[in-house]
């Protein structure tokens, strides 16, 4: 996915119930490759040279259930100074965006 594309596919989710936003305290050093890791291990694809800032993490994906597929985008933000995190997920239906962002937090 290039950046065009996933930039238009986050401003389309943009329902409140379509995104889950938070404000994480780091709980130890921050380390990116360790957050790149642990994104990659919830199935998401970390997607290279998407955002403007090389220390954000950016990744897609595609949640397969036996009804549905949902879309799922992610951006994480890392802020060294003040050794906090911006967690943003948006995905396709409402509310997954909260069920993954509660679950990441708890990683990050």
């Amino acid at each position: 996915m290039d950046d065009a594309t996933f930039f238009q596919r986050w401003k389309i989710l943009s329902g409140a119930e379509q995104e889950c936003q938070k404000i994480l305290k780091s709980a130890g050093p921050m380390d990116n490759e360790q957050n790149r890791a642990k994104v990659i291990g919830f199935g998401l694809s970390v997607i290279e040279g998407i955002d403007p800032n090389p220390e954000n993490i950016v990744a897609a994906s595609i949640l397969h259930t036996q009804n549905q597929q949902v879309g799922c985008l992610l951006r994480l933000e890392p802020n060294a100074q003040a050794q906090m995190y911006r967690l943003t997920i948006r995905s396709s239906k409402d509310g997954v965006a909260k069920i993954l962002c509660d679950l990441l937090e708890t990683q990050i």
